[in-house]
Parts: structure tokens; C-alpha cells; sequence
């Protein structure tokens, strides 16, 4: 059976007149603000599914045997649908600037002057044209597989099968060819980036110092997050200089990739490396959880290393080159193979110590750490001996940690900003507030989680295809437009854009998250002595405004 598009006027139009439906959708205001080049890939995108789910129809219309379209009345009924679908893109096309300008107005950005209408719609055209060209393609190798079919057996049996094998041969050239290579492209590209092996700054002289001559840990294998995270942070003078009290140099232990191929060697070399520099003698321990590249945010470590007077250690370990989110999609395992390697090998060492003698320990992640350093904690695990906390930042919306935390709020709490219980063990913050919201002490163990209600990371939701999200269908947060709606399919495309633009929010908003916000998380959870609100106005001189190089730490 070769589809075609000329057995009647309503088979011609129908489809495209959904996608433009969608497309007119798809320019309504989601979490974060669009450019007229995501706008215009958006709307191609939905064009081509709405288009796409006009043709299944059709196909639902013939297989059931039902006549073909083609009378007066059918092409009146046509014009009738195709006015307001024309009205309602007319119209959306006018509202996007006003729509993206409410969405900036929440998040501090300027407001735009006009969207180019010109070029969103041509690049929708084209991008369209390369989704309409790929179902084209897809279609020929299926008539092709069918056609083969039909000389052995019946039409029927060879439509069915035909089907099955042609997304069959797709999965497996998908599986087996493409996504290993753009693994190793991506893999290949970033390390190549990172500054690995020859190509590495000379190392510390400083034997104190991780990737020194005497250090444990390969300064050449670290890859550039690593050697930033190692070189950047305070140093005891400009500790001293904000709090006026004296302190040490904090230790940082930080173990690369292409240190071992196997996770829980580099977790043990972290672990020789934390006791050869005497880690365990600090007053704070934290295992940290990098993101995909490697990267730590000093926004959260140096104003950390100020509050406890240098008297702490931070480790953590590499576990990809990719940005999050291609490691989420390519490398899932990997991340949670190493938060849970590094854990369990520093938390076996630090429960065996003297409990009156060992250091503080807490884990830190921000994005895809938060979302691994959560997989790593075994709650049952540590039971019987807890740590003293965890501070999880953007925890992405596949944690499942966060998800029963969320789960569990008290009713009438919100979504965005929940309260779990009396807030003794679980407490919530965004930018605005919400930790002084508990009406208990904190129990033994500590845990917050901070988030930005903008945060497409936090607050994508795959079952956004068929239903509102939960957050949707409460009052919106301050940085949240009012004008956002649920639209079935539209909104599922549309948080997926949110998530890929989420990182380049303004700080405080998004995924960009402030050093105010770190600081007001460290303060609660770790309960620093003799930490002022003087120290903090300080401190925050130093380090707002400064989101990837952290702090003043001169």
C-alpha cells in the first residue's frame, strides 16, 4: 500500500492544519525564555508530530474501511476546522513577544523588543521539511522490507511484519551504530578539551596539595574541572581576611577519569590520598558529586570553606567528559557507579574512626551529582551509624529520592516547595525562602535539597505528554509565568527545550544557582561556630555575582 497525499482534498490539508495547531501551541510561554531559534525549532518539531498524528488518523480512517473524504459537506467541514487553526496561529505568532517577555520579567532578564517572526518561521520550515524528509525515508524502507514480504506470504502478514522489521533495522542501527559512535565522538572531543596527559598545566609544587610530585592522584590524568577545583579555592590568608579569625589551608582531593578505567580504583586512590594528607583530621569531611564534565561549582565550595575557617576536606572523583545532559543519556551507569564507589570506601574508612574524633561527613551534588551522590546513599546502610548530612542542589526529576521526598510532602504543601513532616529530617528551599518554615529540630542527619521553581531540570515531568504537571496545576512561583498553560504534547517538547536552556539562566534563577543560596543551605545543614550574619555580608561581597569562577579568593 503506497501512501500518498492526492486522494482528496481533506487527506491534503487535514494533517498540516493539526501541526500548525501545535505550532501555535508551542509559541505559548514555559519555564524558561526562548529565542526565536528554539521557538522556530520547537515549532518545526510539532508541525512534524502534528502532521504525523493527522496521517495516523487517516490511515485509522482507511483501515476501518470508511469511506474517503471527498463530498461538498467534507471540504466545508475543512474550511470550518482550518479558520480558527489560521486565527489561533495569527494570534500566537502576534502574543510571543508578550508571552517570552512575562517569562523574562520572573527571571531577570530584559525584556525583548520584538520576536523575528521572519526567521522563526522559516527555520520552523526547514526543520519541518528535514522531519518530513526523515518519515519519507523511514516510509520508503518499509514499503521496501513489504514489498519483499508480499512474494511469501499474504498482504496482511506482510504489512504486520514488514512494520516490526523496519523498527526493528532502525533500533539496531541506532543501538549498534549510532550511539556508539557519537559515545566515542563526544568521549574523544571532550577529553580532547579537558587538557589531559601532555597537554597539562605544570602541577603543584605544594606536597599538601593534591596532584603534587608526592600526591597519590595524576595530575595529567585530573583533566581541566579537576586541576580548577584543586588550584581555585581559598587559601588560608583570604579565609582569615573575611573572618578575621585564624585558618587553615582546606584540603581538596580530587581524582580524574583517566586515572583508572574502573570506578572503585579511584575511589580507593581518593580515599590513600585523603589519608595521606590527613583529611580525617579536619572538622568537616564532604563527598562531592562532580557533574557530567567534571565540574564542581565553586559557588557552593568556597563559600563553604570560608564558613568552617579552612578546617575541612572535599573529595570527589570523575566519572565522565560529557555535559550532563549527554552523560545522563549516554553514560547513565557511569555516574552512579562512582558515587556509590567513593561513598561506601570513605564512609567504611570514617565509621571505623572514633566517633569523638572523626570529622563531620556530608555529601554534596548539584544536577546529575545531586541525582548519583542520592543513588550512593544507602539510607539502610548507615542506619545505625548516619552521616551528618546531605545537601542536594537542581536534583534532576528522574531522582528518585527526591521524588518520594516530594512525594511525601504535607498536604496543601507546594510542589515547588514542599515541607516534609515537621521538617526534622527533610527541609526544602528555593531563592525565595522555605527552611525557616520547620517546626522541629533537626534529628541526627540533616537533609535539604534547594531548587528554583524555573528549574526545567528539577521539574520536567515525562507524563507532561497527557497530563499537567503537579507544579502546573498549583498557583505559579514568583518565577514562573502566569500565562503558562498544559497543552497535551506541546508541553512535554517544551520542558525538554527548558531543560537544554536551563543552565543559562541569570543566577538565581533556572539552573543557575547563586552563592547566597549555597551559603544559606551550608549555614543550616553543617551549623558553623561562631559564624555571624557579619561574616555572611562579608563573605557575600566576595562571592555575588560570580557563578563559574566562584568567589574573590584573592
Amino acid at each position: 500500500m503506497k501512501i500518498t497525499l492526492t486522494r482528496g482534498v481533506t487527506f491534503q490539508v487535514f494533517p498540516l492544519l493539526l501541526g500548525l495547531l501545535l505550532f501555535a501551541a508551542s509559541l505559548s510561554p514555559s519555564l524558561i525564555p526562548r529565542s526565536w531559534v528554539f521557538e522556530g525549532v520547537l515549532g518545526g518539531v510539532l508541525t512534524a508530530i502534528g502532521y504525523l498524528v493527522g496521517r495516523v488518523l487517516q490511515l485509522a480512517w482507511l483501515a476501518a474501511g470508511l469511506p474517503s473524504p471527498r463530498s461538498r459537506s467534507a471540504r466545508i467541514a475543512l474550511v470550518i476546522f482550518a479558520i480558527p487553526v489560521l486565527v489561533l496561529w495569527i494570534y500566537a505568532l502576534w502574543n510571543t513577544t508578550d508571552w517570552q517577555n512575562s517569562i523574562r520579567a520572573r527571571v531577570g532578564m530584559p525584556p525583548i523588543e520584538s520576536t523575528d517572526w521572519t526567521k522563526l518561521l522559516i527555520l520552523s520550515v526547514l526543520v519541518f521539511a528535514a522531519c518530513y524528509l526523515l518519515g519519507v525515508l523511514v516510509s520508503l524502507l518499509f514499503r521496501t522490507l513489504r514489498n519483499r514480504l508480499y512474494r511469501i506470504m499474504p498482504a496482511r502478514t506482510a504489512n504486520l511484519l514488514g512494520v516490526l522489521l523496519a523498527v526493528a533495522l532502525l533500533f539496531v542501527m541506532t543501538m549498534d551504530g549510532l550511539v556508539p559512535f557519537v559515545i566515542r565522538t563526544l568521549d574523544s572531543s571532550y577529553e580532547e578539551a579537558q587538557r589531559l596527559f601532555d597537554t597539562a598545566p605544570p602541577a603543584p609544587r605544594d606536597p599538601r596539595r593534591a596532584g603534587s610530585a608526592e600526591s597519590l592522584v595524576g595530575w595529567q590524568q585530573m583533566g581541566q574541572p579537576g586541576r580548577d577545583f584543586i588550584q581555585n579555592g581559598p587559601g588560608a590568608a583570604a579565609i582569615t581576611a573575611v573572618t578575621g579569625r585564624p585558618a587553615l589551608d582546606p584540603i581538596r582531593v580530587y581524582v580524574g577519569r583517566a586515572q583508572d578505567n574502573d570506578p572503585q580504583v579511584r575511589a580507593q586512590v581518593a580515599l590513600k590520598e585523603l589519608i595521606r594528607l590527613q583529611a580525617f583530621d579536619r572538622a568537616v569531611l564532604v563527598v562531592a558529586s562532580p557533574t557530567g564534565t567534571g565540574w564542581l561549582d565553586p559557588s557552593s565550595f568556597d563559600p563553604l570553606e570560608y564558613i568552617h575557617d579552612g578546617d575541612i576536606a572535599t573529595v570527589a572523583a570523575q566519572y565522565s567528559y560529557m555535559q550532563s545532559p549527554m552523560a545522563l543519556i549516554f553514560e547513565t551507569d557511569t555516574g552512579l557507579d562512582q558515587a556509590k564507589a567513593m561513598f561506601t570506601t570513605v564512609y567504611d574508612y570514617w565509621k571505623d574512626l572514633p566517633p569523638d574524633s572523626r570529622p563531620r561527613l556530608y555529601v554534596h551534588g548539584l544536577s546529575l551529582g545531586a541525582w548519583s551522590s542520592m543513588y550512593a546513599v544507602d539510607l539502610l546502610r548507615i542506619f545505625d551509624d548516619p552521616i551528618q548530612g546531605a545537601f542536594w542542589v537542581g536534583s534532576p526529576f528522574l531522582s528518585t529520592k527526591w521524588r518520594d521526598a516530594t512525594a511525601a510532602r504535607n498536604l496543601g504543601s507546594p510542589f515547588v516547595s514542599p515541607e516534609v513532616g515537621d521538617g526534622a529530617l527533610i527541609r526544602f528551599f528555593t531563592q525565595y525562602g522555605g527552611l525557616e518554615r520547620a517546626t522541629a529540630d533537626w534529628a541526627r542527619m540533616r537533609v535539604i535539597y534547594l531548587q528554583h521553581a524555573s528549574d526545567g531540570i528539577v521539574f520536567y515531568d515525562p507524563a507532561s505528554l497527557w497530563r499537567a504537571p503537579p507544579w502546573l496545576r498549583e498557583p505559579p512561583a514568583p518565577d514562573v509565568s502566569p500565562e503558562i498553560r498544559f497543552l497535551p504534547i506541546v508541553t512535554q517538547f517544551q520542558l525538554a527545550i527548558d531543560m537544554m536552556l536551563s543552565l543559562g539562566m541569570p543566577l538565581g534563577y533556572g539552573h543557575s544557582y547563586a552563592p547566597r543560596e549555597y551559603l544559606t543551605g551550608w549555614i543550616e545543614l553543617s551549623d558553623p561556630a561562631n559564624w555571624t550574619d557579619a561574616d555572611t555580608a562579608r563573605l557575600m561581597e566576595r562571592c555575588s555575582g560570580r557563578s563559574e569562577t566562584g568567589c574573590d579568593n584573592r
